[in-house]
């Protein structure tokens, strides 16, 4: 997989599932099943591992010192919410109330979007995403990529 790229609108149901975007199904690999982790974001959003992007990120969380109390809050926080998900025979994928709450997804909301981040997809609240851009000036974000890619760059 090289990596999901685009910005996508979708709508939960009743039930709080949502129809995967036919833009980012046809960036998933066609050879298998399409399995997903599904997790708390850092921020106020969810994560949706692709199953091939999730395992690496779990074998090294898996290495890391147990004995290094700062080792297992992480773990706490990162993987006690993560649960595997699928998509149904209608290409529906169901949010679980209890991350819902995480990212400010109630029953009144109803607006999702799906945000490519390279080997992952993170779900926010529409709203909560307009507001992030909103915020956003240009300047700030040409700050931001010369800063972090002034950082990429020399290592």
């Amino acid at each position: 997989m090289t990596g999901f790229i685009g910005e996508y609108e979708a709508t939960l149901d009743a039930k709080g599932r949502f129809l995967l975007p036919a833009g980012l199904k046809k960036q998933l690999p066609q050879d298998v099943a399409p399995q997903f982790v599904l997790n708390r974001g850092f921020e106020k959003c969810l994560t949706l591992y692709p199953q091939q992007s999730w395992e690496p990120i779990f074998s090294e969380i898996s290495k890391l010192n147990d004995f290094d109390p700062k080792v297992r809050e992480f773990r706490r926080y990162f993987l006690n919410g993560a649960i595997q998900v699928e998509l149904d025979n209608a290409g529906r994928m169901l949010l679980p109330k209890n991350l819902c709450e995480h990212a400010g997804i109630s029953a009144d909301t109803k607006d999702i979007v799906l945000v490519s981040a390279i080997n992952k997809i993170e779900i926010w609240e529409k709203s909560k995403y307009t507001q992030f851009f909103e915020t956003f000036t240009p300047q700030a974000f040409s700050d931001l990529a010369n800063e972090v890619m002034n950082k990429a760059a020399n290592g």
